[in-house]
């Protein structure tokens, strides 16, 4: 468990020995690439700057337990349906983010009978040894999301920057993203590219 920035710091420098670049250690400890970059870098050198303005979320208490997880998916559901002005049939599918937004969104997407699409975002292969930005893509062995009607569904919002890519790459197949559902919304925003966003839990700095 987690529990101070010492064990952050481990945590990462950890999953950096097991072969994951920074943008996959950005998505496992729900912390933006800034970061983890940051961690990355204090843990080689030990040193005790100032880290940027940002707080990992560990919500693995629910990830690990098929009831816990099911019960907030359906949370999950129903806020989308509330945030439709469509009805539910013109819902084609849900998206979920790779990698913690999957179980989410096949979760979300049985309970609104629904198809299920995958969407690996670049993070997921960002290092900062990485001369250009890789590129995101869907799988092919799920749901095809080519002129569909999509809501996204994924862990937490950090920057948001994840979120922004995978509304472009729908928009550029010819679907269209309606909604976005998430756990947690460190941003404490209502919309993103222009996609209204509902979370479980939104936090907001007051300093």
């Amino acid at each position: 468990m987690i529990k101070n920035i010492d064990s952050l710091i481990d945590k990462a420098a950890e999953l950096k020995s097991k072969g994951l670049v920074e943008g996959q250690i950005a998505e496992e400890l729900n912390i933006s690439r800034e970061t983890a970059t940051w961690l990355l870098t204090h843990a080689e050198s030990k040193e005790t700057s100032k880290g940027p303005k940002d707080f990992s979320v560990d919500w693995s208490a629910i990830g690990k337990n098929a009831y816990r997880l099911r019960h907030v998916s359906q949370a999950l559901a129903d806020m989308l349906l509330e945030s439709l002005d469509s009805p539910e049939s013109e819902m084609d599918v849900v998206v979920g983010i790779a990698l913690s937004g999957v179980p989410l969104a096949s979760l979300v997407a049985r309970d609104l009978e629904v198809d299920l699409a995958i969407y690996t975002p670049s993070k997921q292969r960002w290092s900062n040894e990485s001369e250009t930005e890789p590129r995101g893509n869907f799988s092919a062995n799920f749901a095809d999301i080519e002129d569909a009607e999509c809501v996204i569904v994924d862990d937490v919002i950090t920057s948001g920057r994840t979120l922004e890519e995978t509304v472009t790459m729908l928009q550029e197949r010819g679907a269209e993203p309606n909604a976005i559902a998430v756990l947690v919304d460190k941003k404490g925003i209502d919309e993103i590219a222009g996609v209204p966003v509902c979370s479980l839990f939104k936090v907001i700095r007051v300093n």
